[in-house]
């Protein structure tokens, strides 16, 4: 079919039609939105004004509250906006920013979380090496490769929705504006990008869990010779980054690797990877994490001190 297209915005379904339920999720994802906004930036802002930006696991946890901010900014504050009432409408254009951005973040997010996992496999398992191995040069280009990653994950998304026809059909039952519900309203035959789409996103988000799993198998195994305060220790990083890998992981997986079609309980696990997953990182990163709890006081307190000899 000749590529046409003579849809100029989109229309999203939503949650529910519900007005109670609409004033009732307005008011949970937008305290969730700030929750997320305020601890990320708590995190970024604290590592960046302490001596903890040098150490290459919180040079990476910046970046990953970084893509938080980036990925659920790119879809949270429209999905609240709609929640409000009225048609719940998005431009063709947005609509296709939309995609590129959230599977851009999202995808470098999940390359950081895999940078992440190598810096504790080598801290635990080459602990005599480790300052050599993870020095600044290696840690900046193994950022700039999550963030290449990304950019070749993305661009084929883009590429593949901008070259759907769109002629009739607007209706898009979700709360955000991603390929698989995209392709539902086209007016061609998509199983084969259906496919490609399964291949480029399902493929990416399972090669990459199992790489994570493999990875803190080894990085478990490994602790059975150490002291119990060095496993205690281990465990408990370790165990921040498992629960944000089971947490974005498992919704995605169950998202894009299948057969390309659409049910309505995706709407439901897409807020576990665009919302809840990017709420609690600062919380799992911090809580259990004594350093982090430490420059956070020192940084603030010395903030507020700073503030009181101007007074």
């Amino acid at each position: 079919m000749e590529n046409q297209n003579n849809v100029t915005e989109f229309v999203f379904m939503g949650l529910s039609y519900d007005q109670n339920v609409q004033i009732f999720c307005f008011v949970l994802f937008l305290f969730c939105y700030v929750a997320l906004l305020a601890g990320n930036l708590l995190i970024l802002v604290s590592i960046r004004c302490s001596p903890l930006f040098h150490q290459p696991m919180y040079y990476f946890l910046s970046h990953l509250s970084c893509m938080d901010i980036c990925y659920t900014s790119s879809v949270t504050p429209k999905f609240i906006a709609d929640l409000r009432g009225g048609t719940k409408t998005i431009s063709y254009g947005n609509c296709m920013f939309q995609v590129f951005a959230m599977h851009f973040f999202g995808s470098t997010e999940v390359f950081v979380l895999t940078v992440m996992a190598f810096d504790r496999y080598v801290a635990i398992c080459k602990p005599l090496h480790y300052l050599l191995i993870m020095n600044r040069t290696r840690c900046n280009l193994l950022v700039l490769a999550a963030w290449a990653g990304g950019a070749l994950h993305s661009l084929p998304q883009l590429s593949m929705t901008i070259q759907l026809p769109f002629c009739g059909p607007n209706e898009i039952d979700h709360y955000f504006c991603d390929i698989l519900p995209l392709l539902k309203v086209a007016c061609t035959d998509t199983y084969i990008t259906g496919v490609l789409v399964v291949a480029n996103s399902g493929l990416v988000a399972l090669v990459t869990f199992v790489v994570l799993f493999v990875s803190y198998v080894i990085i478990l195994f490994s602790l059975r010779h150490r002291s119990a305060e060095g496993r205690h220790k281990a465990l408990s990083t370790c165990g921040s980054h498992i629960t944000v890998v089971i947490l974005f992981f498992g919704p995605s997986i169950f998202a894009y690797l299948r057969p390309p079609t659409t049910f309505p309980q995706d709407k439901i696990f897409a807020l576990f990877y665009t919302i809840i997953a990017p709420m609690f990182n600062p919380l799992i990163y911090t809580l259990r994490n004594t350093e982090m709890k430490s420059a956070m006081r020192k940084v603030w307190c010395q903030t507020l001190f700073s503030k009181e000899a101007h007074n």
